[in-house]
């Protein structure tokens, strides 16, 4: 009997290290951003469709290869749908791949929240993956897993490891307007620095080092070139320094920046793992969206392609003109398809067609004449005849009538309906008002009751805490016209919302570049707004905030409007922080401007000069208003249907 108890603890210590190394997955299904808006405010990124297959299930097919076994998802917006979607889905068939699969619904307006909500939950015990539920990935991650662990076992300080995918400066997937730096010591691999390097007018790109850095180091790299596809290998211990620091809310600009900087006084080292194998990529912006679109029809991100079927219902088939095909499409026989594209089972295409590069959902209705360029088009879609889409996004629904325009960077919302001869240009996004603007009301908790006829428009996008600025959006209300399914809201595309590059080849991205002049005022108005804001959540000193502001200007040579407009986006998505953490309103507006009422009354007023045209523009005005939602506002009568837009149209200026 004495032999049988060594037998017995054998046994169960190798559960527990099979239950050690067993992989977990933490996936963040919320993106925590504003860029993909219109679309979001009626579908969680997560479920919009990329080459007629759900965000969501790139992610979660990527997981299934890599061997993860218990997976947590994080989700908040539309809840609902996430629940129905994944509850439906193979992944909770008895035949899935993973072990667990947990939903969280979460009240979350940042990564940050969510993961300190998750350590919180004491579930994670060993290493796990931490990804976005926006990723496209192919890579095979066992190297970088066993260097990650390998290194643990040496050095208990390494808490994380990044995977980054080498990629030219110039790939289509990059990201263009705040290309990521990494600084890297190539002896270890470690991290040393991060920085988001924005370009300046004829000065190019640049980043700021400490001098101690270079001096303990004998060799550093600066890495530009690397597509980071935020796929971290991480320790319990990531999730208890996002506990320890309440101001850490993006998981780069924030934990990973401020670990780094830190160094000296956590002791914590980040490290990187850099493939030149494989597709990796996110689907972060609009611009993204095109080129990682444009990869997975050309089969970069192989098996991820239409014709795998990884979803039960899907039947599409390779063709040799290069298009995927599901059963029961017609196309009109001097209908012409160029490049690669995705057909949709019951979609019909008329004659005389071009389709180009695009992909197109499932019951979609093209007359005849029309062209279809760099386009992608959702379910149940009619386009009229003769009507022209270049590099626009459709939404499912959509309805656009004969001889139509749509103009390269246009966004169409869902069940949008546009009349005849319409053009619509690429600077606008169209939504039916009522759905938008119920949405945003559901977000802020707001006890009023959003009627028929009211209409919603966007501010701004250019954080990752930006969902949490919904609370200041605006909301029009139309107290004169009667209400109509075709009513629809203009929302100017705002500068963060995509990221703009010049269309130089077959092999652009979704939207182009207007001037660099342009170019130069978004990315200083984006990285300006992100620096105050930055300093506002931490409590800096005001004289620090200018400081840096002031410097920054003097790089770019930025005027006092652009100053101005970034100083009030800061402070009022600050404030709508607050609120959205559960701050009164009138608190939240006490909180802020007690502590810079100064530097406000500086930057943004000269009491010296007697005519102020510039300080009387509608975004320095909202600023001395409280930060409270705003329930009137102009709405300026749509024009006719011969003109540019449809009737019952509300426009908004930022």
């Amino acid at each position: 009997m004495p032999p049988k108890a060594p037998k017995v603890k054998a046994k169960v210590k190798s559960q527990e290290e099979q239950r050690d190394n067993s992989l977990q997955a933490v996936v963040l299904a919320d993106s925590y951003e504003t860029r993909f808006r219109p679309f979001s405010h009626e579908r969680p990124k997560c479920l919009l469709p990329l080459a007629n297959t759900p965000l969501i299930e790139y992610t979660l097919e990527f997981l299934a290869h890599v061997g993860a076994e218990d997976i947590f998802i994080y989700y908040g917006a539309y809840s609902d749908q996430v629940e129905e979607y994944i509850n439906a889905s193979k992944w909770k068939l008895p035949t899935s791949p993973f072990k667990s699969l947990v939903l969280f619904r979460s009240d979350a307006t940042s990564a940050g929240d969510a993961l300190r909500d998750l350590d919180n939950r004491d579930l994670i015990k060993g290493d796990f993956l931490l990804i976005s539920g926006d990723v496209v990935a192919n890579i095979a991650i066992e190297p970088a897993l066993t260097s990650h662990r390998a290194r643990r076992e040496k050095d208990k300080s390494a808490i994380m490891t990044m995977i980054l995918r080498e990629a030219t400066v110039n790939h289509r997937a990059q990201v263009t307007s705040h290309k990521p730096v990494f600084v890297i010591d190539p002896t270890s691999d470690r991290c040393l620095h991060y920085e988001e390097a924005r370009s300046t007018a004829g000065q190019g790109r640049h980043v700021s080092l400490e001098p101690d850095l270079l001096s303990m180091h004998s060799e550093v790299e600066v890495r530009e070139d690397l597509i980071d596809c935020h796929i971290d290998i991480c320790t319990p211990d990531v999730l208890g320094l996002w506990s320890d620091n309440f101001d850490y809310q993006s998981i780069r600009t924030g934990f990973l920046f401020g670990v780094l900087k830190d160094y000296e006084l956590n002791g914590k080292t980040v490290h990187t793992h850099i493939m030149n194998d494989g597709y990796a990529a996110r689907v972060q912006s609009l611009r993204a969206y095109g080129a990682v679109s444009k990869d997975v029809l050309s089969r970069w991100t192989y098996p991820l392609c239409p014709d795998s079927n990884h979803i039960p219902d899907h039947h599409y088939r390779y063709h040799k003109n290069g298009t995927y095909q599901e059963n029961h499409v017609t196309t009109g026989k001097s209908s012409r398809f160029r490049g690669r594209c995705v057909l949709g089972r019951g979609t019909a295409i008329g004659e005389d067609v071009t389709v180009s590069e695009s992909s197109l959902g499932r019951d979609c209705q093209v007359g005849k004449d029309a062209l279809i360029e760099s386009s992608y088009i959702w379910d149940n879609v009619v386009v009229g005849d003769g009507s022209t889409l270049r590099h626009a996004i459709i939404a499912g629904g959509v309805v656009i009538g004969k001889g139509c325009t749509i103009e390269s960077g246009a966004m169409i919302s869902y069940n949008v309906q546009i009349p005849d001869n319409t053009t619509v240009s690429g600077s606008e996004k169209l939504t039916r008002s009522s759905v938008a603007s119920k949405a945003v009301t559901e977000r802020m908790n707001d006890p009023i009751s959003i009627e028929e006829g009211q209409y919603h428009g966007s501010t701004s996008d250019s954080d990752d805490n930006s969902d949490a600025s919904n609370a200041s959006n605006r909301i029009f209300q139309n107290q004169q016209a009667s209400a109509s399914d075709s009513s629809v809201s203009t929302m100017k595309s705002d500068e963060s919302d995509f990221e703009q590059t010049e269309d130089r080849s077959r092999r652009a991205s979704l939207f182009s570049e207007t001037s660099d002049e342009a170019a130069t005022s978004r990315d200083f108005h984006i990285e300006a707004t992100a620096s105050i804001l930055d300093g506002l959540q931490k409590e800096d000193l005001p004289e620090d905030i200018n400081l840096e502001l002031t410097a920054f200007r003097m790089t770019v040579d930025a005027s006092q409007h652009e100053i101005r407009r970034a100083v009030v986006a800061a402070f009022m998505k600050r404030i709508a922080n607050l609120e959205a953490s559960g701050t009164g309103a009138r608190e939240a507006v006490h909180r802020v401007f007690s502590k810079y009422r100064v530097m406000v009354e500086r930057l943004l007023f000269d009491k010296d000069t007697r005519e102020k045209p510039d300080q009387r523009t509608p975004v320095a005005k909202q600023c001395r208003k409280p930060a409270t939602v705003r329930r009137k506002g102009d709405l300026r009568p749509g024009i006719d249907r011969g003109g540019r837009y449809p009737p019952m149209v509300a426009r908004y200026q930022e």
